[in-house]
């Protein structure tokens, strides 16, 4: 494909692509606002935060995946111009929101599961049961959000979600702040002492923000009236069978893809602490900087998803094909220059994060991957957003199965925890994970995106052969 055809498919993705980025690194900034004040307040705390992130994060993705299959559904709908079942969609999404906050509920409520995994010392499971705790108020709020936003997404309205992130993260930041750290205030009758909360109070702040991010978004599906198109009702409508056996068709898978992806990544947080509070406190900061260049193929992987969709929707399978892949393109190219980017400045990156040299020290040997690492990334994403648009979600289980658990996972604990001498010393360590988690992203990108050149290759096959027997 041309150049100039590339161009203009950019073109018509970045009106979507920038509000999801946007949108997406306010809510990774929660996470950075939880790292660089914990890191501020105690080695202890962050590495409660790295263990309880990663707890919480392993529940609400795989239970966010499913709820996302709204998404491609609700997206081809709406390019076939079915408003109202399109709507309908949204509502079901929403129940389907409220069933799976049970399971994940009890999952924060009870992280045994977690902490031995970790095998934390008692101080630190401390921390992070308060900071699960206090997460498991604000899980189902931010499932019900995720129904919201995936709908949005699905039907080209992207900013009116961003504008919510963005406003819940101006209320995150001085409440974090406040409940971390502690504070006096002189009152007419005395002064109120608020006592640092440390940890637990990043997940305090999370839940009372979360909660009000969904009443907002509430009411601008009752008052807007963009949404009176969808002919949605002050209620939800009932739960609907086969709307939701739809939902779960596409997006178990999903949510299996995506837990798969994440976990891989999380469970590092757990044998890591292992080693000590110092290797995972480095992790933890290295992958959050990961996770913040990781949201501009995010952002390009969904406003291309959107796209395909909806003109699968619409009945034009070529102009689909053609943005899927001109969108996996754009995704690489770009994470190249970010990868490279960062990779030359990685020292001062992290001095944004923490003066503390010892920390630094454990953090930097680990950026020494970003570039490949993130490049990898961003092609194994988009690839898997564009597959989903077309409904295809089994096959990027298998592969993130192999190469996300098996290859990356699995690789990186032989490394770090080798006892046969085989190992060199260097990778004994956090480095070893994040050296097999780079070659496992190697594997999905390059598995990913064959299978989807293979796909739309066939899909255009099927279609000269159509049009020849018209």
């Amino acid at each position: 494909m041309s150049r100039t055809s590339l161009w203009h498919s950019a073109r018509r993705i970045a009106p979507l692509a920038w509000p999801v980025f946007v949108g997406q690194l306010a809510v990774l900034a929660f996470s950075t606002i939880d790292t660089i004040l914990l890191a501020r307040h105690s080695a202890l705390d962050l590495a409660a935060l790295a263990i309880g992130g990663s707890a919480y994060i392993s529940v609400f993705v795989g239970l966010m995946g499913v709820v996302l299959a709204v998404g491609p559904i609700a997206g081809q709908l709406f390019g076939a111009g079915k408003l109202r079942e399109c709507g309908q969609q949204l509502h079901q999404a929403m129940w389907l929101a409220l069933a799976l906050s049970v399971l994940g509920c009890t999952l924060l409520l009870f992280p045994q599961p977690f902490l031995s995994l970790s095998r934390a010392s008692p101080e630190v499971e401390d921390k992070v049961r308060g900071y699960l705790g206090a997460l498991a108020f604000a899980l189902p709020p931010a499932l019900l959000f995720t129904a919201f936003r995936g709908f949005n997404t699905a039907v080209s309205r992207p900013k009116v979600v961003m504008a919510l992130q963005l406003v819940a993260l101006g209320v995150k930041l001085p409440l974090t702040a406040l409940l971390v750290s502690g504070i006096t205030l002189p009152t007419p009758l005395g002064t109120l002492q608020l006592d640092a909360l440390g940890a637990p109070g990043c997940g305090v702040a999370t839940a009372i923000v979360m909660a009000g991010q969904m009443l907002v978004a509430w009411q601008l599906l009752r008052r807007d009236p963009f949404y009176a198109r969808f002919e949605f009702t002050p209620r939800l409508s009932p739960p609907h069978r086969a709307s939701l056996v739809g939902l779960l068709r596409l997006g178990v898978p999903m949510g299996l893809s995506i837990a798969i992806e994440v976990t891989g990544f999380t469970f590092m947080a757990f044998f890591i602490s292992r080693i000590g509070a110092t290797p995972v406190a480095g992790h933890q900061i290295a992958v959050n900087l990961v996770s913040l260049m990781f949201m501009m193929p995010l952002a390009i992987a969904n406003a291309a998803s959107t796209l395909v969709a909806q003109r699968i929707g619409a009945g034009d399978a070529a102009d689909a094909r053609r943005l899927g892949w001109h969108g996996l393109e754009a995704g690489v190219l770009i994470a190249a220059t970010m990868g490279a980017a960062v990779y030359l400045l990685r020292e001062q990156i992290l001095r944004l994060y923490t003066h503390d040299s010892v920390i630094i020290g454990a953090a930097l040997p680990l950026l020494a991957w970003v570039a490949v690492f993130h490049i990898a990334d961003a092609a194994q994403t988009v690839a898997a957003f564009v597959l989903r648009a077309w409904r295809v979600a089994t096959v990027p289980l298998v592969i993130y199965a192999v190469a996300i658990w098996g290859v990356g996972l699995g690789g990186g604990y032989l490394l770090a925890f080798d006892n046969s001498g085989l190992v060199p010393a260097v990778l004994r360590s956090a480095l070893g994970f994040w050296s097999a988690a780079t070659l496992g992203l190697v594997i999905a990108g390059a598995g990913m995106s064959g299978f989807l050149a293979w796909m739309l290759r066939r899909s255009r096959e099927r279609s000269g052969t159509l049009g020849a027997a018209g």
